[in-house]
């Protein structure tokens, strides 16, 4: 069965011109590995870098984008189904629905908030996607440092964050990470790592 693969990232074109191609590959290889993917519905920045490239190489694109932006008229028409929702909020948990894996490209508050909230739903156990972190240009360095910090004070649990997510340098290592991942692994004995074994 086609697994559909989120990927979050910026909508702005005015980033340094070296995120365009790493969001363009990464597009390409999720395409041409079997991947769909399920994005913003932009037709801006790295997430139609990224988008287009699936399209071109005869991957599927399912977009999500809330009312306030559509009426802006930054929506594409070249997803396969474009959805629109009344607010940012249904807008993630639509994407999440539709989505089997997660890609943060390099983004702003929006990527942050997104990739969060999905690393907390499967911190919590209410799914096992695979969440990659894409490091274009050591772009989430100081991020993943402040992650090491949460675990290392003990403001979340070690054991329960050791595979929460994956770091990838490249888009060849994101995707190959995806195409190996357990899908079906699920995540066990959380209440007790919840509680830190008090």
């Amino acid at each position: 069965m086609t697994k559909n693969i989120c990927v979050f990232a910026s909508s702005c074109n005015y980033l340094d011109k070296s995120y365009y191609p790493i969001a363009e590959e990464l597009g390409e290889l999720l395409a041409k590995s079997g991947f769909n993917m399920v994005y913003g519905g932009s037709s801006l920045g790295l997430m139609w870098a990224c988008a287009s490239k699936v399209n071109e190489n005869g991957g599927k694109v399912f977009g999500v984008m809330p009312e306030k932006l559509h009426n802006m008229g930054v929506s594409t028409e070249s997803c396969v189904e474009l959805t629109i929702t009344p607010c940012m909020r249904t807008r993630k948990a639509k994407m999440d629905e539709l989505s089997d894996g997660i890609v943060a490209l390099p983004g702003g508050f929006g990527t942050l908030e997104e990739l969060s909230e999905m690393i907390v739903q499967k911190q919590l156990g209410y799914n096992n996607k695979p969440i990659v972190i894409l490091n274009t240009n050591g772009f989430y360095n100081k991020l993943i440092e402040f992650f090491e910090v949460i675990i290392s004070e003990k403001f979340a649990n070690h054991k329960l964050c050791e595979n929460l997510y994956y770091i990838a340098s490249t888009p060849s290592e994101a995707v190959n990470y995806l195409k190996n991942y357990d899908y079906n692994n699920k995540q066990d004995n959380i209440e007790e790592e919840l509680l830190y074994k008090r």
